[in-house]
């Protein structure tokens, strides 16, 4: 009797932190322009105005290249620094450790602030390079928490066997490290880019003038008015921050069991 309350109040709890990402989702196919129940029909009406609306293409093409650009540093410098933290003795290697995933412990808007403050001290404008470093920040600890809990499991062995074979640290890595790492790697790209993509504390301090990401852009669109594009673009929003995971997650796993195997 005890843990079927339990599991009944977890569904409770569930559905109600998820009814409302459910009704965005159906609002988006309502073929009213008001945003309401019940609905008239369905269309895919908004979808087709949210493909003609500039403003909006706009801000997703620079969510596409900041969350790309994001990922493919976050992730060099993660799989960079969880091999020197794991394979080699670093002097203070827990401190810095600690250092590289503070971000994490700290609210972002905190660190948004503190970046900002410190640039503005430094005389330094706001610009598209300001707001990619943060979101590198924000999203590297993610990365090397990722990679490094792969490579703990990757026996150092198989790298000492290919050293004493005759290859040379760089072949080494290429041929057998970085294969073995290959899910994590792709996984923690998968998060950098679905955490840059989807954020908005940050990017709200650290984006120029003229520039938005769909998230702002979504902000902007709010201070006017509710329009039915805002629950077509939140569909988008919502399709690919749960299917990119998703996919990458199972790619990931799929892609371990082909190097177990």
């Amino acid at each position: 009797m005890g843990w079927s309350l339990i599991r009944l109040w977890t569904i409770l709890v569930f559905c109600f932190m998820f009814l409302p990402v459910a009704v965005v989702v159906l609002l988006s196919f309502n073929a009213s322009q008001f945003g309401s129940f019940p609905m008239t029909g369905l269309s895919f009406r908004w979808f087709l105005e949210l493909a003609e609306n500039e403003a909006i293409l706009r801000a997703f093409r620079t969510s596409m290249i900041l969350g790309s650009l994001t990922a493919i540093i976050s992730t060099t410098l993660g799989v960079l620094a969880s091999l020197a933290l794991v394979r080699y003795r670093v002097p203070g290697s827990n401190i810095i450790s600690t250092l590289l995933i503070a971000p994490i412990l700290v609210p972002e808007v905190v660190l948004a602030v503190a970046l900002l403050l410190f640039l503005n001290f430094l005389n330094i404008n706001k610009s598209f390079v300001l707001l990619l470093l943060g979101h590198v920040i924000f999203t590297l600890p993610f990365v090397i928490l990722v990679v490094q809990a792969r490579l703990v499991g990757i026996k150092r062995e198989m790298e000492e066997a290919s050293l004493s074979l005759g290859a040379n640290p760089m072949q080494t890595f290429f041929q057998i490290t970085l294969p073995l790492l290959a899910p994590a790697v792709f996984a923690g790209m998968l998060f950098a880019f679905t955490i840059s993509f989807d954020d908005i504390t940050g990017t709200l301090f650290w984006k120029p003038g003229g520039v938005e990401t769909v998230p702002t852009q979504i902000f902007a669109m709010l201070r006017n008015s509710i329009s039915p594009e805002i629950n077509a673009l939140g569909t988008v929003m919502i399709a690919l921050t749960v299917g990119l995971p998703l996919i990458g997650a199972a790619l990931a796993r799929r892609m371990a069991s082909k190097r177990g195997g």
